[in-house]
C-alpha cells in the first residue's frame, strides 16, 4: 500500500527550504493564470484552507473536539508524536485513517508548489510529505473549533438549534475573519479556515483571511449541532395482554378436546399427542392454591 511509504516518512528530519515569497510584479497582486515555481506570487495565487470535520454518524474522534480534515490549496493547477496525534485527531469516519491521509496528500498536498522536491536544499525522499502533515497538524492545534463555539454558548445538542450567523460570529471572533461552514442534513459538520501564505508552506507565515467567495452550505436558521456518541435509542414494545381467568378453577376428571365452529376437532391421547380420532386420555384437573388456574395431570 502506498501509504506505508508515507507513514514511514513521518520520522524523517527536515531540511532547509530554498523557496521564498515574491512581492509580485508590475501588476501588484495579480499573477499568472498558472502558478509555478517554489514561491507564492502574492495573495492572489490561491489560499490555503485548514479544514475540520464534526462527524456524528458514525461518531468519530474525541467527543469534545472537531477532527482534522486536511490542508487544501484553494486553487490547484513525521515523527512518532505526529503520527500519534494524527491517529487521534485526523480521523476517517469509516475507520480507514491511513487511506484518508493518503487521499489528502494525493489530492491536496501534491498540488502545493512549494512542497516540490526542487524547493529543498539537501532534499531527503518524502520529506515534503512530513512537512505537509506537520503544517496541517500545527494549524489544527491552534484552531480549537469546539472551544470557539462553546465560548459563545454553542454546544452540541439534540434539541437546540442555532443560526448560521451565531456560528459564524463565534468562529470569526476567534479567527479574525469569516470562515466557511458546511452542513449535511441540516447539521453542522465542517469548518474551513482560510489563510494566505507569505512564503513557503514549510516556513512561511500563514495569515488569516476571508474566503474568496461564498462557500457555506448551511441554512440561515435551524442549524443542528449534534452531540457525538449518543447512546442508541431504545424502542419500547408492548405485548398483548395474557388470558384472564374468570370464575373458580375447574377441578375433576375429563378429556382435553378442541372444538371449533361447533364441531369437535380431536383430543389428547395418553402420550400427550393430538389425535383427531381414537380414544381420548382422561386427565385430572386440581385447583392450584390461590391461583385462578387449574393444574392438569394425566390420570394413570
Amino acid at each position: 500500500m502506498r501509504f506505508s511509504t508515507v507513514a514511514a516518512s513521518l520520522a524523517l528530519p527536515g531540511s532547509g527550504v530554498l523557496c521564498y515569497i515574491h512581492d509580485g510584479g508590475s501588476n501588484g497582486d495579480e499573477c499568472d493564470s498558472v502558478v509555478r515555481g517554489c514561491g507564492l506570487w502574492g495573495r492572489c495565487c490561491g489560499q490555503l484552507l485548514q479544514t475540520q470535520f464534526w462527524d456524528t454518524a458514525p461518531s468519530t474522534g474525541p467527543a469534545d473536539s472537531w477532527t482534522l480534515h486536511g490542508l487544501w490549496p484553494d486553487h490547484c493547477d513525521g515523527t512518532t508524536d505526529l503520527l500519534t496525534y494524527m491517529s487521534k485527531y485526523w480521523k476517517d469516519y469509516q475507520g480507514n485513517d491511513e487511506s484518508f491521509w493518503e487521499h489528502e496528500w494525493d489530492k491536496h498536498g501534491t498540488c502545493i508548489s512549494t512542497l516540490e522536491p526542487s524547493c529543498y536544499n539537501g532534499y531527503t525522499g518524502q520529506e515534503e510529505v512530513v512537512d505537509y502533515f506537520e503544517k496541517a497538524v500545527s494549524l489544527f492545534q491552534g484552531l480549537d473549533s469546539y472551544k470557539f463555539l462553546a465560548a459563545a454558548g454553542i454546544l452540541p445538542s439534540t434539541t437546540v438549534t442555532y443560526t448560521s450567523a451565531q456560528i459564524q460570529s463565534a468562529l470569526t471572533a476567534a479567527h479574525g475573519f469569516p470562515v466557511t461552514i458546511g452542513c449535511s442534513g441540516g447539521a453542522l459538520d465542517e469548518i474551513w479556515y482560510h489563510f494566505d501564505v507569505r512564503g513557503s508552506v514549510q516556513t512561511g507565515e500563514f495569515v488569516a483571511t476571508s474566503p474568496d467567495g461564498s462557500k457555506s452550505s448551511c441554512a440561515d436558521t435551524g442549524v443542528k449541532y449534534l452531540p457525538k456518541y449518543l447512546p442508541p435509542s431504545t424502542t419500547t414494545t408492548s405485548s398483548p395482554p395474557g388470558p384472564t381467568a374468570t370464575g373458580a378453577p375447574y377441578a375433576g376428571k375429563g378429556f382435553l378436546q378442541a372444538t371449533t365452529g361447533g364441531a369437535q376437532k380431536g383430543c389428547l391421547i395418553s402420550a400427550g399427542t393430538w389425535y383427531t380420532t381414537g380414544t381420548c386420555a382422561t386427565y385430572t384437573a386440581t385447583a392450584s392454591g390461590n391461583s385462578p388456574y387449574s393444574t392438569i395431570s394425566l390420570l394413570n
